[in-house]
């Protein structure tokens, strides 16, 4: 079946018939032919459309299957000559190449349509240019398929980036996935191909053909595609966005603080299942408000780029620019960023550059020759996971990487992406043994290329998209992960305090009579807590795989462990760096997560017997989030050492912290933490004189939180800077200076 080309007028009625035969062309060159039938020719435009030859122009056609090309000139059709093997050609006795079509005869009809041969390139020099030198930072409008009108006429110009191949051509639905009739042209040394199609539109879903210089013959996917088939379909599908932005407000003021002195605490999200079933327009109905309602200020969605097993949970991408059509279109993706901004919720995307599967119909061998990845076996293949890792060496695949990167935040107004797996890129011999890495230039294990790559990534994005934030989840001690790059560091804006995570979670795991020989596990963080600009991530990561959810790692019956639960947010929201949590925490889920299921909702059920329990954390995280907005003290001096100082550091006997955050203009916060079963009354701290005195805002053992409810509800005057307070059990407590 043919294409039908749209942007042609319909016929008042049949095409005339041809007024007799053309004239016979010059035959192809016996090897031409032979490459342009196989899909190994690099300049198929060179065979194909109109040419001048002696006697007048030739035409030639290359459409398999068809029963008869004829060529329309002024209203008249010509028949051209069938030369077999789908190649139609013939002269007609013209000075000058005139403007013509096609009609192609098969047995089902005929369709008349533009002769995509006809056409010079859609791709400009500037483009292959920025190409070439791995500097295009909008690649997704140079690479791709783009609905577009081309010299008067409507198509989609399809290009791609494959070097090693003999030849490439557009395979799709309306060519039953037979790439024949639409070779490709090569654009020279940039190793990108291209050819426009007439009369191709939004929805159509393509392969490209590659041929190999070994002989091989494959369907790939677009790397570039901007929408995919939903899985565990496997094409790319053509599409333009008209969405129309309404977040112009938030777009315009998201950069106004810089993200370190701002509140800022996220809501982890894997989209698919917090809602199942849900569309992204249908989650743009009920997740921001969800969020709103909570207090929390972004939302960070696991990856949703397009992937093809879903319980990766999206960290095996095959699409980097095509958001999963799990859950509707592009644009519909963009709908619940939209509404999210409107809600006054930014949005961050975990961003997957450290790896990629190795499906065989999407970027691995891409063009028959490693590209994308390592040609070193021992380099492209991450062993954790059993995927290929880039090639951050060459400019084309860092080019790839960093226009992705921007692409999501200028096409989709990303407010941020948290990096996936940063460590596996900054080390030569990351989960590998010896023999399987060699040292760098200088001997040393650092990946120079991938902490370049990083680099470039962090200075680009913060300097076309004001008001980004970059997030490394970066778990070593690399130095200056968040230090601006033009002094050596990496440029992340924000980097996540894996530190913080596993000695927290280590302590409270612990009894509380053991909890005394373990109390270093709560105060370390406090030595490096300044080294990086951090964020505290309780993440999707250590409520799976055996590690339970947050509530059910904590010991004591289930009184006890929300209570640990609702001490340890407390604890986790007062101390310097930003928050995030992941779904179902939230409300103190006993699960590990699923992504078959999602948060388990029914645990909030009025009928169910225990739902006032987790409504309780719940409505703690309400409150802490509350309390944290309203609260410069407790973000807005994250990363300056004077906006910290202990107050009980040692207390390991009593299992008590307490400690003093100060805002901006001074103000204090005083935060204690009691992680012992028992009631301290009257219990002893040095608060200094920086209020006359002090009142309780936020006790996590209140009995709106499900506590006991063990409060100091009058404030607390200090004596020569020392307090009397009465510190509840399994509780973390919140005091301001309170106005006499």
């Amino acid at each position: 079946m043919a294409l039908r080309d749209t942007s042609l007028p319909e016929p008042s009625g049949p095409v005339p018939p041809a007024p007799g035969a053309c004239g016979t062309a010059p035959p192809l060159d016996p090897t031409d032919r032979g490459r342009l039938l196989a899909g190994a020719h690099h300049d198929p435009h060179a065979l194909l459309g109109a040419h001048p030859v002696p006697g007048g122009v030739a035409f030639r056609a290359l459409r398999p299957f068809a029963r008869e090309v004829s060529v329309v000139v002024d209203g008249e059709r010509h028949a051209l000559v069938s030369d077999g093997d789908g190649l139609f050609s013939g002269v007609l006795p013209s000075r000058e190449i005139p403007a013509y079509t096609l009609v192609v005869a098969y047995e089902e009809g005929e369709q008349e349509t533009h002769d995509p041969y006809r056409f010079l390139p859609a791709l400009g020099d500037l483009d292959l240019h920025l190409i070439t030198e791995g500097r295009h930072e909008q690649l997704w409008r140079a690479l791709g398929a783009h609905p577009m009108t081309h010299e008067g006429v409507r198509g989609t110009r399809f290009t791609v980036w494959a070097p090693n191949a003999q030849g490439v051509r557009v395979a799709a639905d309306f060519t039953h996935w037979d790439g024949t009739a639409f070779p490709m042209r090569s654009m020279g040394s940039s190793g990108v191909w291209e050819l426009f199609l007439p009369g191709v539109g939004e929805g159509t879903r393509y392969k490209f053909e590659i041929h190999s210089r070994y002989g091989q013959r494959f369907l790939k996917a677009d790397p570039m595609a901007r929408a995919a088939e939903e899985p565990p379909n496997t094409a790319s599908v053509v599409t333009s966005s008209e969405y129309e932005w309404g977040d112009s407000e938030w777009m315009r003021t998201r950069g106004d603080t810089p993200v370190h002195e701002a509140p800022f605490s996220v809501y982890e999200v894997h989209l698919p299942s917090w809602r199942p079933e849900l569309t992204y327009r249908e989650l743009a109905d009920v997740l921001p408000a969800y969020v709103k309602d909570l207090g929390f200020t972004h939302v960070e969605l696991m990856p949703v780029a397009e992937h093809p097993y879903g319980p990766s949970w999206g960290y095996q991408v095959t699409g980097f620019y095509a958001p999963t059509a799990r859950l509707g279109s592009p644009d519909d993706f963009r709908y619940l960023v939209d509404a999210l901004h409107r809600a006054g919720i930014g949005v961050i995307m975990d961003w997957v550059p450290a790896h990629f599967p190795k499906d065989d119909w999407a970027l691995a061998r891409f063009d028959g020759d490693p590209l994308y990845e390592p040609g070193d076996e021992r380099r492209a293949t991450h062993p954790d996971w059993g995927t290929y890792t880039f090639d951050f060496a060459r400019t084309e695949v860092r080019n790839f990487l960093v226009a992705n990167a921007v692409y999501w935040c200028e096409e989709f107004h990303i407010d941020g992406l948290r990096v996936d797996a940063v460590a596996s890129m900054l080390y030569l011999d990351y989960s590998r043994d010896s023999g399987q890495w060699e040292p760098n230039q200088y001997g040393g294990r650092e990946d120079l290329a991938a902490m370049a790559f990083l680099q470039e990534m962090n200075a680009t994005v913060y300097r076309r998209c004001p008001g980004v934030v970059t997030i490394a989840e970066e778990s070593t001690a690399w130095g200056g992960v968040t230090r601006p790059t033009d002094t050596g560091g990496l440029g992340f804006g924000l980097k996540w305090n894996m530190g913080w995570m596993h000695d927290s979670l280590e302590y409270v795991a612990h009894e509380p009579v053991h909890r005394k020989y373990h109390h270093h596990e709560m105060t370390f963080s406090m030595v490096y807590a300044y080294s990086e600009n951090y964020v505290l991530p309780i993440s999707h990561d250590e409520v799976v795989h055996g590690k339970q959810a947050l509530v059910s790692k904590m010991p004591g019956d289930w009184w006890q462990r929300r209570a640990n639960v609702r001490a340890y947010l407390g604890f986790m929201w007062a101390h310097p760096g930003k928050q995030l949590l992941f779904m179902g925490q939230e409300f103190g889920q006993g699960a590990e997560w699923s992504e078959k299921q999602g948060p388990e909702w029914w645990l909030l059920d009025e009928g169910y017997h225990s739902a006032g329990d987790h409504r309780g954390v719940q409505d703690l995280v309400r409150a802490l989030n509350t309390r944290y907005g309203r609260t410069p003290a407790l973000w807005e001096r994250d990363t300056d050492p004077a906006g910290f100082r202990w107050v009980a550091v040692d207390a390991a006997e009593d299992n008590v912290f307490a400690f003093l955050r100060f805002g901006a203009d001074g103000a204090p916060l005083l935060a204690v933490s009691n992680f012992s079963p028992v009631v301290r009354h009257e219990y002893v701290l040095a608060v200094g004189d920086y209020a006359t005195a002090w009142q309780e805002v936020l006790n996590t053992d209140s009995e709106d939180f499900g506590g006991s409810g063990v409060v100091n509800p009058d404030p607390v005057k200090p004596e020569n800077g020392i307090i009397r307070i009465t510190l509840p059990p399994l509780a973390t407590v919140w005091l301001v200076p309170y106005a006499l």
